[in-house]
């Protein structure tokens, strides 16, 4: 599905929020021109094999803001859709602010904080978005496994927000300036737990049917076993039946102590086995290479050489 083949993408952020977006921009279809400094993202020297799987498929533009803005602005006269990630009021110091795009243009901000009066302009990453966001409150001072901030609430909220300004602007002709906050979204992540839940820490522990368990080779089995049924049949399997009246017990920690103690007798690849296709919802910590062989794209990312589509731009645009 490539809805958006006609579509230009114009990106000038930095970092994983907006190379994120563009890339999902870019799988729906969309071409994207990524604008650089003239010493590329800092992705590219400090996690290139981040910077080469999330580039894929876009080009590279090299300039220096502000002193190149008129190429800037003739690029973005021709964009659908702007992608910055610059703290509030530094890409209209640049010369690349929602006033310098055309009214039909969809201009998308991915901020830390929005607006917010109090925090609009303070410096920030993932970590940070999540804290105050209240997200890591369950499981601090452990780190999240991947970056909600950047990749749910910044770029796939931004992405979500780019489809919906280009469905209203097909509707007025105009296209509207949108302003994503990875904090607000990173927040309305969790705000749905704020009126209370069935058991403390539903989902992140405080369940003993909803866990991962280390089993005899040091790998980890996940169980996700919420419904009466599948926990039924899963202490059938490991032969105690007698477990499953003990599902939502006051003291989930005891029930958690003899799971584990279960799941330390066989081998992970055994496990997997032993359940084979019964509906008792487990699976495996498989690594991230494990994962890819089985559910990962089949090409290897392309590499996008820094700057590498400028002089073409320049000679389409008639700018020096």
């Amino acid at each position: 599905m490539q809805p958006l083949a006609t579509t230009l993408v114009v990106d000038f952020t930095r970092y994983l929020p907006g190379a994120y977006a563009s890339r999902e921009l870019t799988r729906l279809g969309a071409r994207v021109v990524r604008v650089e400094p003239p010493g590329g993202d800092p992705m590219r020297p400090t996690a290139t094999a981040w910077d080469t799987a999330l580039r894929d498929g876009s080009e590279s533009v090299v300039c220096e803001l502000p002193a190149d803005a008129a190429f800037t602005r003739a690029l973005c006269a021709r964009a659908d859709v702007v992608l910055e990630g610059f703290r509030p009021g530094v890409a209209a110091r640049l010369g690349i602010g929602p006033d310098d795009v055309p009214e039909t243009t969809v201009y998308c901000s991915i901020t830390g904080f929005g607006e917010h009066e109090r925090h609009r302009l303070r410096a920030g990453h993932d970590v940070n978005y999540l804290g105050w966001a209240g997200v890591l409150e369950d499981t601090a001072p452990a780190l999240p496994p991947l970056q909600i901030a950047d990749l749910a609430a910044g770029a796939l909220g931004a992405v979500t927000q780019v489809l919906a300004g280009l469905l209203e602007r097909s509707r007025t002709g105009r296209g509207p300036r949108i302003v994503v906050s990875m904090t607000h979204r990173s927040h309305d992540l969790v705000a749905h737990r704020l009126g209370g839940e069935p058991v403390p820490r539903l989902l992140t522990g405080g369940l003993a049917c909803y866990g991962v368990y280390q089993t005899a080779d040091s790998r980890h089995l996940t169980v996700g076993a919420l419904e009466p049924k599948f926990f039924r049949r899963l202490c059938e399997l490991v032969d105690r039946p007698d477990l499953a009246e003990r599902q939502y017990d006051e003291d989930q920690q005891a029930l958690a102590d003899e799971l584990a103690a279960i799941f330390t007798r066989r081998t992970l690849e055994d496990w997997l086995a032993h359940f084979g296709d019964e509906d008792v919802c487990v699976g495996p910590v498989w690594t991230r290479a494990e994962a890819a062989a089985e559910f990962g794209p089949a090409e290897e990312p392309r590499k996008v050489a820094l700057g590498a589509h400028t002089e073409a731009w320049r000679h389409e645009l008639g700018v020096d």
